[in-house]
């Protein structure tokens, strides 16, 4: 009875060891894992873009004046030729009291030196007659003998004077006639009376056919020359334009095959790359950071009847392939990490973690190509964490 009950002690406290021991040994691991398989493999860039139209003209002023209310609307269709805008001369200004009665005063003043003008041109043309009925005089008592050559070739010259004295006297009439007019003109073509003054009406017409874009200068007013007033453009000519950093950039050649998505519509739009643009630009992104950014321009290639809704200015997704392959030895991007000089990952054998050295070739952001080091339907560890290292024991999540 004595040995019964040892042996009873005896295993309660085996298993209150065993129960310790076990309490005590360091549990596995909870991961999730991930099977390497052969498949495709796509190298791609994407980023955001947006339509732009080909060819935008920007009609503008050819000179200062006051252009009348634009009519059009943005969409509106327009032909090469057609009339978008007309011009007229700038109006005149208002005057005040104290203008009204200087311009005023300018138009007797006017009027004054006009008399004065043709009573000296009365004098003129007195002076003339009498220096030509002279000349003719001299001329006979020349020709008879009774005048000297000095006497007659004085007489001639005093009528020569006197011709000239009479144009330029008519010519002084002329000129106080237009200063008259000028004055006259300041008092009756003033805002003041109602008058925009006289004046022909230039006609702005557009350099091609298209649609309006836009409406840079809708309503009525004065425009210095050079002022844009319409944007005309075809929508039906678009591309597109993405900004991508520099360092993806150097990747993408001319000809490069790209796929539009989060268009709008149903399905993927293809394109082509058809230029890298040489200089870049600094641009701020969302995080504050500064990156160095370049644009690359891209033509649609889908059919327009697939894309005829999208317009100008319309943002998308573009993807542009860089490399693609099938059969591909692959694993998820995220099962990789940096060891020593290369890449490694861990795989899930027999319950534990085992480190394997690995060489890696194309990549993008989900997958990574595997060149060697792992073989397809081996499991790895997607995401490990720092307590997993090359033997720890693992269980499947």
């Amino acid at each position: 009875m004595k040995q019964r009950r040892w042996v009873i002690l005896l295993g309660i406290a085996a298993a209150v060891v065993a129960l310790v021991v076990y309490g005590l040994m360091p549990r596995p691991v909870v991961v999730n894992v991930s099977k390497v398989t052969r498949g495709a493999l796509r190298v791609t860039v994407e980023e955001e873009g947006k339509t732009r139209v080909q060819d935008r003209f920007v009609v503008s002023a050819p000179v200062s004046g006051f252009v009348r209310r634009i009519t059009f609307d943005v969409g509106d269709k327009v032909t090469r030729g057609q009339v978008v805008a007309k011009l007229e001369p700038l109006r005149s200004t208002v005057l005040d009291p104290r203008s009204r009665a200087e311009a005023e005063a300018r138009v007797e003043s006017a009027k004054a030196a006009l008399a004065a003008a043709k009573e000296n041109a009365r004098v003129a043309v007195a002076s003339d007659d009498y220096a030509r009925a002279k000349l003719e005089r001299t001329k006979k008592l020349h020709e008879s003998g009774f005048a000297s050559k000095d006497e007659w070739e004085r007489v001639e010259s005093e009528a020569r004077q006197s011709r000239a004295t009479l144009k330029s006297s008519e010519f002084a009439v002329e000129v106080a006639r237009s200063d008259l007019v000028a004055a006259r003109t300041q008092l009756l073509y003033s805002l003041g009376e109602g008058g925009g003054g006289p004046g022909g009406k230039i006609a702005v017409r557009a350099p091609v056919e298209g649609s309006v874009l836009g409406i840079l200068h809708k309503d009525e007013g004065v425009v210095e020359a050079g002022r844009p007033l319409i944007e005309i453009g075809n929508p039906r000519a678009l591309e597109v334009e993405v900004d991508v950093l520099s360092s993806d950039a150097v990747r993408i050649r001319p000809g490069t095959t790209v796929h539009f998505d989060r268009w709008g519509g149903d399905g993927l739009l293809e394109g082509k790359v058809r230029t890298v643009e040489p200089a870049g630009f600094t641009k701020v992104s969302a995080l504050g950071v500064e990156e160095q950014r370049v644009l690359v321009i891209a033509d649609i290639t889908s059919a327009p009847v697939l894309w005829e809704q999208l317009g100008d200015g319309y943002r998308l997704e573009a993807s542009f392939l860089l490399w693609e392959g099938d059969g591909i030895l692959q694993v998820p991007a995220s099962a990789l990490f940096r060891y020593e000089d290369g890449w490694a990952a861990f795989a899930a054998e027999g319950g534990r973690a085992k480190r394997r050295i690995v060489e890696i070739g194309r990549r993008n952001g989900l997958v990574a190509q595997i060149t060697s080091g792992l073989e397809e339907g081996e499991t790895v560890i997607p995401h490990p964490s720092d307590q997993i290292e090359d033997g720890t024991r693992v269980r499947k999540r």
